[in-house]
Formats: C-alpha cells, sequence, structure tokens
C-alpha cells in the first residue's frame, strides 16, 4: 500500500515535470512568433504623404513631400533592435532547453537569467515607443510638436500594433521567468 503510494507520487511527479516541459516549449515559441511579427511590424512600416505648408499667410499653402518611417526616431530603432534580440534569444533558448531537459542546473540558471534580460529589454523598449507613439498621437503643445498620426495615420497604426504585440511578448517573457521561479520553489521544497 505505501509503495504504490509513493509510485503514484512519482509518477504525479513526472507529468508535472512534463507539462512544465510543454508550458516551457509553449511559451519560448511563442515569444518567438510575437517577437518577430512586432519586429517585422514596425520594420516594415512606412508611409509618404503630400503635407501643406504654409509660409506666408496670404500665400496658399505648399505642398511638401514627408515620409515617416522607423528608422527615423532612435525608439523605434531600439525597439526593432530589442524585438530582433528577443526572438533570436527565443530560438536558442527554445534549442537549449529541449536539449538541457532540466538535466543542467548551470545551463537553467543561465536560460533563466537571459529571459530575465529580455523581458527588462522588451518592457524598457515598449516604453520608449510608446512614449514617442504618443508624442506623434497627441503632440506637445507646450514645444510646439505638432500631431503626426493626423497625416500619417497608417504609420501611426503600425506603431500601435507592433507596440501590443510586443508587449504580448513582454509578458510571454514575465511568464517564462515566473514559471521558472515556481520550480525552482518546488525543487527546494522537496
Amino acid at each position: 500500500m505505501e509503495t504504490e503510494s509513493h509510485t503514484i507520487a512519482k509518477e504525479i511527479g513526472v507529468a508535472n515535470k512534463q507539462t512544465i516541459r510543454w508550458n516551457d516549449f509553449v511559451l519560448r515559441f511563442l515569444a518567438f512568433v510575437v517577437t518577430l511579427v512586432a519586429a517585422i511590424v514596425l520594420g516594415v512600416s512606412k508611409q509618404n504623404e503630400l503635407v501643406p505648408v504654409q509660409l506666408v499667410p496670404t500665400l496658399p499653402p505648399i505642398n511638401v513631400p514627408a515620409s515617416a518611417k522607423w528608422s527615423y526616431m532612435s525608439a523605434f530603432v531600439y525597439f526593432v533592435i530589442v524585438n530582433a534580440i528577443a526572438c533570436a534569444y527565443a530560438v536558442i533558448s527554445l534549442v537549449l532547453s529541449l536539449a538541457n531537459k532540466g538535466k543542467t542546473k548551470g545551463l537553467s540558471l543561465t536560460i533563466i537569467l537571459f529571459d530575465l534580460i529580455m523581458m527588462a529589454l522588451l518592457y524598457s523598449s515598449v516604453g520608449a515607443a510608446a512614449a514617442v507613439g504618443l508624442i506623434g498621437y497627441k503632440g506637445n503643445t507646450h514645444v510646439r510638436w505638432n500631431k503626426v498620426c493626423d497625416v500619417f495615420g497608417k504609420f501611426c497604426g503600425q506603431v500601435v500594433a507592433a507596440i501590443a504585440i510586443s508587449l504580448v511578448g513582454s509578458i510571454l517573457f514575465l511568464l517564462l521567468v515566473l514559471l521558472a521561479t515556481v520550480n525552482l520553489h518546488k525543487n527546494i521544497r522537496h
């Protein structure tokens, strides 16, 4: 009787490790896809428009060609680069975690540390891009910065979509860190 309950406990432990591995695999794969999509959505965003500029109030406005592109703002460049780095890291960590299968604790701790770094980088890039996007959407009357989303609506829509997608990637890396923390807590208790 006692050995039967011990066997069941071992089976439950094995099932929990399998579930954890699948959770880790799914979260890492989703993080790869989401950060790749966020980098692509903002990386291909570009819009050209004719903007009327009034030089003298008595003359008609002159239409000047203007373009909005992600590479014109350093916050958007940072956003695209961080999402590309997180995407590449997600693939590398996916391969390493599948190869490791929890055998090497040093590698597991390194992966957890880099998950935490990726999460921090993604959150900072989302914050930077959102701040610049908000200025583009609302402008700033105190320093006479005009709204640009009135003119470049498609570009601003792509920026918002990329920020939202990358925020999901940040949350996925947060879940990976939380999952690893729970696993560490379980390993310490048993």
